[in-house]
């Protein structure tokens, strides 16, 4: 009976001394950065194009690109890091359409002009944990982010119409270099071509309570924008190096 115990006591240990062996051994996943693009979705009140909504952006799908990294400092878990470039377009003709017919329902006016320049163009500065696990050729990457939005433009808005009095009357949505803070998350899947390099597929949701806005001469009864929100999805293929 002594030896019997003995000898499960000992394959027992054997067994456990392999799995550890067999843990310490294994290859965990590893660091990379690289180069990503692809498409920026705005979606939520960033993609509406409704006058009586102040927080409408009447934000189009653009381009993205940027660097994406990750250092993983245990095992599977990482420190993960974006820099991107968004353009999310500028107002059409209907958005300016849509603004004037609000705008002289409003004012009350015979005719509202509005005419529009520039763009959405912004950086997203955001890190934060991201977990990875490998099958074969695969790697599945789930990430949470937080960061900051810094915004190189958007739309100015020059709005101009005549009131009862006979008075011209213009108003300026000025152009917006806000920062503002975001946050969001994402999910990806690389596929290894050899020890050095992988290719990825990854989809990223990003949000922001909004960039400050102002607006020049604004008047009590017309629409006054103060916080843009801006709410992306992109969609990205991308290419990284290993190490």
């Amino acid at each position: 009976m002594k030896k019997t115990f003995t000898i499960l006591t000992t394959t027992i240990i054997i067994l456990i001394a392999f799995k550890t062996k067999a843990q310490d051994t294994k290859e965990y996943v590893k660091s990379y950065f690289g180069l990503t693009g692809g498409v920026s979705i705005p979606v939520g009140d960033f993609a509406k194009s409704d006058y009586s909504n102040n927080k409408a952006g009447f934000a189009k799908k653009g381009v993205m690109f940027g660097f994406n990294g990750a250092y993983y400092f245990y095992k599977n878990l990482a420190f993960t890091a974006i820099l991107s470039y968004q353009d999310q377009g500028e107002l059409s003709q209907n958005d300016a359409q849509t603004l004037a017919n609000g705008y002289n329902s409003d004012f009350k006016s015979s005719s509202t002009t509005v005419s529009t320049v520039n763009r959405y163009h912004n950086i997203n500065l955001m890190g934060g944990p991201q977990y990875s696990f490998v099958y074969k050729k695969f790697t599945f990457d789930v990430r949470a982010v937080a960061g900051l939005i810094k915004s190189f433009s958007t739309p100015t808005i020059d709005i101009s119409y005549t009131n009862n009095a006979n008075q011209y009357i213009a108003i300026t949505q000025n152009n917006s270099k806000s920062k503002a803070f975001a946050y969001g998350g994402g999910v990806g899947v690389r596929y290894s071509l050899g020890d050095n390099w992988d290719v990825n597929l990854r989809g990223n949701y990003i949000a922001s309570d909004g960039l400050t806005i102002t607006t020049k001469n604004a008047q009590s009864n017309g629409r006054v924008q103060t916080k843009q929100p801006i709410t992306e999805i992109q969609t990205t293929l991308g290419i990284s190096l290993h190490f």
